[in-house]
């Protein structure tokens, strides 16, 4: 069994991406890792090059400026990197810039890729998520925030990142799927006030189809207020993956929140409390199959 990891970057020093970290949390797994690295603006490309030279291959590409609709751009510079994985791999690992894989769960997954390999039928491994907000110490706790996604598949390039690149599908259909028992940690929303609020409005750009010029207008100089902007929040009350020790000892901003509060609207509020009740998330979007 041959396995080759994936992602796409730029601009890591710009926004603070925790692409070292995630990179290197499944370098372990993999016996290749492609990473599409977008023309930037600091360092990126050299920050790349230093985390395993005998094992990343870098992609150089420049992001396609017209594509500024819903988040495709980042599904385009995916399917560049999974492009560029060659055909001798079995199984393909994506992560993306701001997910890490904590350490306890590679022997899980290792197992589950090698238990699949001859099943034919799956075309891929699904995750649970634990969405970080505001620092180490919170996780979202809402169905704002989805609960699984695809993160290992098949080494088929009619495969191809789907919308703003989440998640997977072949021939436009989805994925037929097996759950792994392991997570992925998301840290994209933990970033001081002031990295969070320029990549907001950097994102803002190829969600919201403006230019350039237009999105630099609307920027605000103010840091992002993470105390105003959660629906639900819980403690997380496990452990972090090792690579984000350094990382977490760095944080120099304080978020305060009141997490018996809920702020979210009457209909979400009611979803929210049958599945705390329950244990079920109604009307859930799910863009895969589930194999029994």
């Amino acid at each position: 069994m041959k396995v080759c990891g994936f992602t796409f970057i730029r601009n890591v020093e710009r926004y603070d991406f925790p692409i070292v970290e995630a990179i290197t949390s499944v370098l372990p797994l993999c016996d290749k890792f492609v990473v599409a690295v977008g023309k930037s603006e600091d360092n990126t490309r050299e920050i790349i090059e230093k985390i395993a030279p005998g094992k990343i291959q870098i992609v150089d590409t420049v992001w396609d400026e017209s594509l500024k609709n819903g988040g495709v751009v980042y599904a385009a510079e995916t399917d560049k990197a999974f492009d560029a994985v060659p055909e001798e791999f079995d199984w393909c690992f994506y992560i993306q810039g701001d997910e890490v894989v904590h350490e306890k769960y590679l022997p899980v997954i290792k197992k589950a890729m090698q238990e699949n390999l001859e099943r034919k039928e799956v075309e891929g491994l699904l995750f649970r998520y634990k969405h970080f907000f505001g620092t180490f110490d919170y996780v979202g706790d809402s169905r704002k925030w989805y609960r699984r996604e695809i993160r290992v598949i098949r080494n088929n390039k009619k495969i191809r990142s789907y919308r703003d690149a989440q998640g997977f599908r072949k021939n436009g259909e989805k994925l037929n799927v097996v759950p792994v028992d392991a997570e992925i940690y998301h840290y994209g929303w933990v970033r001081h006030p002031r990295f969070m609020q320029e990549k907001i409005d950097a994102v803002r750009r190829f969600y919201d189809g403006i230019s350039e010029a237009e999105a630099q207008q609307k920027a605000t100089a103010a840091e992002f207020n993470y105390s105003q902007k959660y629906d639900a929040l819980a403690r997380f009350e496990g452990s972090h993956p090792k690579v984000m020790e350094e990382r977490i000892k760095r944080l120099n901003w304080q978020v305060n929140v009141d997490l018996s509060q809920t702020h979210m609207k009457l209909k979400y509020r009611i979803l929210y409390r049958i599945e705390k009740w329950f244990g079920v998330r109604l009307f859930e979007y799910r863009n895969y199959r589930i194999l029994k």
